[in-house]
């Protein structure tokens, strides 16, 4: 099978002939339609994650595809049955898998960190039965592509974790892949929804999700601004970057009593991150983590999909190769965003 590996943290990734995978027992192989391009590979790419076990390595983790091999042990899952799967992959017996959480599973494998990733013709996904998720008919692999992370993950941040509700002011930090994703799930719900992000394609995109405001952050206040929108503050606010800075600015945004969820992944920092803790203090804000969605949650979310009330597809960039994936992999931190970029394993 073709594939996008690195040999060394930080290096050069290029496109090359492996030798095909085989499905673990209990697991599946899925030949890859479509796999997101996200920010998460990026860190897998630069190092920051300290679950992949070695190198060369294939990134990847948000996918779309058909069921290519069943491993013994799974009956949910026949071959050509289409497919997605949470990013998180829990064990499906532990405590929290039996209850519903499997996105914190601390057996959990994760396609692209603990094992190769989606970046490839074929990947291996394992607990099968408890894992993956059937695309309807008419959602297509590239739209199912992005629920495996970006959409789903924002979809459990702003209902799951924020419970936004109709009428509340939301501030999303960074219209990237998750930033657009939670954009469409608040104003869905029934937010205004103020966008932020350093881009002015990215804050267009914004604009088609249904954001009702946006900041071009160019060196403005912009917390300042977020109050001065929404007289006092916003109920809610998501950081889909990860840095100190916009941590930050999302925290300072919040009205007293507002909730901030944290979805974007800090780089290594000696000392961890410097959070506005006293502002989360004084004003008794709620500081939640998001961590992806587990597969028992997934049906409401494609029933909205199903009906039209999200649209992931929307926020579809553009669709590229092997070649050209292997190009931007390392440029993902930098790249201007303007939607979701996604890989066709089968395109050279």
């Amino acid at each position: 099978m073709r594939a996008i590996l690195f040999d060394e943290f930080q290096g050069p990734t290029s496109v090359r002939e492996v030798p095909d995978v085989t499905a673990p027992d209990g697991g599946v192989v899925v030949r890859v339609h479509a796999t997101g391009l996200c920010l998460s590979d990026w860190h897998a790419w630069a190092g920051h994650d300290p679950d992949i076990p070695a190198l060369p390595h294939v990134p990847g983790h948000e996918l779309a595809g058909t069921v290519a091999q069943v491993g013994a042990g799974v009956t949910r899952w026949r071959e050509g049955d289409r497919v997605t799967v949470p990013f998180v992959s829990g064990c499906g017996t532990c405590e929290w898998c039996r209850t519903g959480q499997a996105q914190v599973c601390p057996d959990q494998t994760q396609p692209g960190f603990t094992h190769w990733g989606s970046y490839a013709e074929l990947v291996v996904l394992n607990a099968a039965d408890a894992n993956l998720v059937a695309i309807p008919e008419d959602v297509t692999f590239e739209a199912a592509a992005s629920l495996g992370c970006r959409f789903a993950t924002a979809y459990r941040a702003v209902a799951g974790r924020a419970q936004v509700r109709a009428g509340e002011w939301v501030v999303v930090v960074g219209a990237g892949g998750v930033g657009l994703s939670a954009v469409m799930i608040a104003v869905a719900r029934g937010a205004h929804v103020i966008a932020v992000d350093r881009s002015a394609g990215a804050l267009d995109a914004a604009r088609r999700a249904g954001a009702e405001h946006t900041v071009l952050a160019d060196g403005l206040d912009v917390p300042a601004v977020v109050h001065q929108m929404t007289d006092g503050g916003a109920h809610v606010a998501v950081d889909a970057v990860g840095s100190e800075q916009t941590c930050a600015d999302a925290i300072l945004s919040l009205r007293r009593r507002g909730r901030h969820v944290q979805v974007g992944l800090f780089p290594p920092v000696d000392g961890g991150p410097r959070v506005p803790m006293g502002r989360v203090i004084g004003w008794e804000l709620d500081v939640l983590g998001s961590h992806g969605m587990a597969a028992v949650d997934y049906p409401e979310m494609l029933d909205l999909v199903a009906s039209g009330a999200l649209r992931p597809q929307d926020l579809l960039d553009r669709v590229v190769g092997m070649a050209e994936a292997a190009a931007l992999v390392p440029t993902m931190d930098s790249a201007p965003r303007a939607g979701m970029v996604v890989l066709d394993p089968r395109r050279a």
